[in-house]
């Protein structure tokens, strides 16, 4: 069945990779590494885990938990190198200046709507400012975690997206970056496409959806 909707994530697909952005930040406000990897680690593992395990990412993700008060339960757990605390103010605004946009996927969206597929931006959020100006020339809809109150791997937003899109799960394509929220999506019927580079999402979205984009 031909695919005539695309439902994309944000961090990492529209923007520049989030492993770069942290790169700059680290560097910038110097952080221990090492104990910065570990946290996430502990925390992404149990914000996907299947055994009922929540970490502060589950709050911040679906507006539970104000992200000022993430932010200073994160910067609690951080030390520069040197040993001192991180400010907890402005924190995350702070990790993810480093996004940039990738035009090619903005570009390759702007393209499938005009053919007439159906579009729709799912996002986690981080507290992020979200450059909104961009998103009435690109998407038919916004689905924003923090503001629906559900996170994604959960299928309730997958089902929600696909509602606000109008089409059926096998018609749409989903994009994003982290593989688990791939896999959620592909167990309702949606096309799976894990995002790397656009370099190689753009031709696979041409053949899925039979458009050029380029």
């Amino acid at each position: 069945m031909t695919v005539r909707g695309v439902i994309i994530d944000w961090g990492g697909v529209l923007t520049t990779p989030l492993r770069d952005a942290i790169a700059g930040w680290v560097v910038a406000e110097d952080i221990d590494t090492d104990g910065y990897r570990e946290l996430m680690r502990e925390w992404f593992v149990r914000a996907y885990a299947e055994d009922g395990t929540v970490s502060p990412i589950h709050g911040l993700e679906d507006g539970s938990l104000p992200a000022a008060e993430f932010e200073r339960t994160l910067a609690e757990r951080l030390r520069t190198r040197g040993g001192t605390a991180v400010v907890a103010e402005g924190l995350l605004q702070r990790m993810f200046a480093g996004f940039e946009p990738v035009e090619a996927m903005y570009d390759a969206l702007r393209k499938a709507r005009a053919a007439g597929v159906r579009t729709c931006l799912l996002s986690n959020s981080w507290g992020n400012t979200y450059p909104r100006e961009r998103f009435d020339e690109i998407f038919d809809a916004v689905v924003i975690s923090s503001e629906v109150g559900l996170r994604k791997p959960d299928p309730a937003i997958f089902r929600h997206a696909l509602d606000l899109v109008g089409l059926p799960p096998q018609e749409c394509a989903f994009i994003d970056d982290i593989e688990h929220n791939v896999r959620a999506a592909e167990e309702l019927g949606i096309v799976g496409v894990h995002h790397s580079d656009a370099g190689s999402t753009v031709p696979r979205l041409e053949r899925l959806l039979g458009v050029s984009l380029t």
